[in-house]
């Protein structure tokens, strides 16, 4: 088996808005996710034309309300990552706990102060906090009242955000990144950009004019980091779907190049090489767009190529194949964007397609393209876990999966390529983002929540919770 490095950060991710709960405790203020309803259908509602932002407790249930109540539970929770073993912990700050609105000049104190006991308490057993700054929870004024980040004054807001929470912690934490799957965008833009039919989502203008926002804004964070110390590392972090054509047919294969450069690569060629694309103006004319119909500035253009990011963190949960000649085949659902049905693939309970070669050939790809580190931050299976009476969940087939795309890791690392980390998601049972249920479990530790609530929240230790201990502590020889 291939020797990862020394110093390779094992661990594992959440994000604030799926896990912490205490929404309104503190100080705290709304964000986009407390007004998701939780269900199945949590994606059909908010993109429906009368979907306002509105927080309906009559009508629906709100499990990111509550999560599984990190705010008050965190220590047991991180004592557990360390028991594991947790060389790093990928987390979120929510945004609307420093600001409550996202529109002030000054900061919540109380919510500062809940991560610099977040943040000590991961150093408390040598855990590296790897801090998301921007994590699909934009505080809700910014949305309802502003429009989302199709708003330019957003950028304002995210760079008061920013400062505030890297000139707090930066002494404690080396590792950051800016925006959590950016590009997702791209199919739904109501979590990364707060952007609803209600408020322009199918205007694809306000999709591009969010997105320039948005690096600009990441560009601003990694100049600010810089200059506090110029070793920290901020990267950036997208959603990766290995792409693959369908068949030899040279359409399919244009195809499938054009999904390639439009999702995987858009949004990491602005902010790691620091410029605009070629195939910008050929993806926006896909919309009957040119590049003149944004509103960039020379200077922004500069602050982009001047403060590109440090590596590239990303998700990676399975592939897709790309069909364009046939309007017949079968579809799989996947995360947040479907596609046509790979027959070699199998998939999760949620229709996912369980690709491990897939995520070998994506690092090949980001390593090519970039050469600049890359750090898996999200990957893992979510299923439904069957407890026994002791709360006990023998989960082989979340060992196997990720037994698979580690070995995959390994395959990568013998191509040549920089894998700084890997942190799979969902650690602890959390709400889905998706659907917004807590049968959709991705964790080691076992939660004891149902999707209607019921349940007293104590963690539990699955099977998988020991056989990660092993490959952490063998450095990923023990699989």
């Amino acid at each position: 088996m291939t020797e990862f490095p020394k110093n390779f950060l094992w661990g594992g991710a959440t994000a604030a808005n799926q896990l912490e709960g205490g929404y309104k405790e503190d100080g705290r203020g709304l964000s986009i996710a407390d007004a998701l309803p939780g269900g199945k259908e949590r994606f059909q509602i908010v993109q429906s034309p009368e979907f306002d932002w509105t927080i309906d407790e009559s009508k629906y249930k709100y499990p990111n309300h509550v999560g599984i109540d990190y705010y008050h539970r965190f220590k047991e929770d991180i004592k557990l990552f360390s028991e594991m073993g947790f060389k790093c912990y990928r987390f979120s700050i929510a945004w609307s706990r420093i600001f409550p609105n996202g529109d002030e000049t000054e900061p919540n104190e109380k919510g500062l102060e809940f991560y610099d006991r977040v943040i000590d308490e991961c150093l408390k057993y040598n855990i590296e906090p790897v801090i998301t700054i921007s994590h699909y929870e934009l505080p809700l004024n910014l949305a309802k009242n502003y429009g989302g980040w199709k708003n330019k004054k957003l950028i304002t807001f995210f760079e008061r955000f920013a400062k505030v929470v890297l000139t707090r912690y930066y002494k404690k934490v080396k590792y950051w990144m800016t925006f959590n799957e950016i590009n997702s965008a791209a199919h739904f833009p109501v979590m990364g950009q707060g952007l609803v039919p209600s408020n322009g989502a199918n205007d694809k203008k306000n999709v591009f004019q969010a997105w320039h926002n948005q690096f600009v804004s990441s560009a601003k964070a990694v100049k600010i980091g810089h200059e506090l110390d110029p070793n920290l590392q901020i990267g950036c972090m997208i959603l990766y779907a290995t792409t693959y054509s369908y068949d030899a047919n040279p359409v399919n294969q244009l195809a499938t190049l054009q999904q390639n450069q439009d999702f995987n690569f858009f949004c990491g060629d602005v902010q790691v090489r620091g410029q605009y694309p070629s195939y910008t103006r050929r993806l926006l004319a896909e919309y009957g767009l040119k590049l003149s119909d944004l509103d960039r500035t020379d200077e922004e253009l500069e602050l982009i190529k001047k403060y590109p990011v440090d590596y590239i963190g990303f998700s990676y949960y399975m592939s897709s194949a790309v069909e364009t000649t046939k309007k017949d085949n079968d579809t799989v659902s996947g995360n947040l964007l479907g596609g046509v049905k790979n027959p070699f693939l199998k998939a999760s309970d949620w229709g996912w397609q369980i690709d491990p070669t897939g995520l070998r050939i994506a690092l090949n790809q980001l390593y090519d393209r970039y050469q600049k580190p890359l750090f898996i931050v999200e990957n893992g299976l979510g299923a439904i876990d069957k407890p026994d009476d002791n709360h006990y969940v023998e989960d082989d087939y979340r060992i196997d999966y990720l037994k698979q795309h580690i070995q995959a890791m390994a395959g990568a690392i013998d191509d040549g390529v920089d894998l700084m980390g890997y942190t799979p998601w969902g650690c602890i049972d959390l709400v889905s983002a998706s659907t917004g249920e807590m049968s959709k479990r991705y964790g080691f530790i076992y939660v004891d929540l149902d999707d209607d609530g019921n349940g007293n929240m104590d963690r539990y230790k699955k099977k998988s919770f020991y056989w990660y201990q092993k490959v952490i502590e063998s450095n990923g020889q023990e699989l």
